[in-house]
């Protein structure tokens, strides 16, 4: 593994994207942090506008180990997949995108006595999460390895799935039931342990992450200006929900003043007709690309 590292330990941060349901999010996550790629579709390596990096494109059931083994310094894979892989990596950041649930489910028509009572199939591609559930639940089974549409299966094929869903709507479409819920899981930004500790690839780490933060951050928060009447001035002031403090500026010939919040996004709906009523006028709203505190 030592050897392995040292092959890979070049002046670039070498990136491990995944492809699937979480491809698009992580290229919008790159693309607002500034990182640029220019590829088609039958590359796994795409041009990188940040000569600090490279890329490529796996599935992100494999990223988790061949970021343990050094065969890449960092990348992004759900935490459902760093469980299942059981890898010692460093945890750069927990993004939260593309928030699932890991499940196992049944078909409507059964029970817990019904499957207990017998040997069932379970089909996943989870199997370690899998034979841990199963095992503490004290199920009789025989698993059976999937590659995709593992809903499918029941009730021809198998008994119990165990999957990831965001909203239960094709559960319900192949008429299946929540029997149980195994852990949450969204996108991890990870990486080498023996990356964090370079000290140049680990300040390339930092860098990314705090453009990631700010990015997310922007995500959740608008930006309202607004125009204050001095007299109103007293009263709305401390009214105002912000990051830190207003940003206050005197408007010409003493008509008040230009001032200028960041807000949560789910403050605004009551906020604008709240500032309205105190004497508020010409607001604003807009949206932000990154924040910084």
């Amino acid at each position: 593994m030592d050897e392995k590292y040292q092959e890979v330990c070049l002046e670039k941060l070498s990136l491990v994207i995944p492809k699937g349901s979480i491809y698009e999010s992580t290229i919008a996550l790159l693309r607002d942090s500034g990182i640029q790629m220019k590829m088609n579709e039958r590359t796994y390596r795409p041009m990188v506008s940040d000569d600090e990096l490279e890329i490529k494109i796996m599935r992100p059931q494999n990223i988790p180990e061949l970021i343990e083994l050094g065969s890449h310094d960092a990348g992004f894979t759900g935490n459902d997949w760093i469980v299942e892989t059981g890898v010692d990596v460093v945890t750069v950041m927990q993004l939260g995108l593309d928030p699932v649930r890991i499940i196992a489910a049944i078909p409507e028509t059964m029970n817990e006595k019904g499957l207990k009572q017998r040997r069932i199939v379970v089909a996943s591609e989870y199997e370690n999460i899998s034979r841990k559930f199963l095992d503490e639940k004290g199920f009789d089974y025989v698993f059976l390895r999937t590659y995709g549409a593992t809903e499918v299966f029941p009730p021809d094929d198998a008994d119990m799935i165990i999957d990831n869903t965001s909203t239960g709507r094709t559960l319900r479409e192949h008429k299946l039931k929540v029997y149980a819920e195994l852990l949450n899981s969204s996108t991890c930004f990870i990486a080498n342990k023996k990356t964090s500790q370079d000290a140049k690839k680990a300040e390339k780490l930092e860098e990314l992450r705090t453009l990631f933060k700010s990015v997310l951050d922007a995500r959740s928060r608008v930006m309202l200006e607004m125009n204050i009447p001095e007299d109103k001035f007293n009263a709305i002031i401390p009214a105002l929900p912000c990051m830190r403090a207003p940003t206050v500026a005197a408007l010409h010939a003493e008509q008040g003043y230009a001032v200028k919040i960041a807000v949560n996004k789910d403050e605004v709906a009551k906020l604008i007709p709240k500032l309205k009523r105190l004497g508020a006028t010409d607001i604003l709203e807009y949206e932000l690309r990154k924040v910084v505190p």
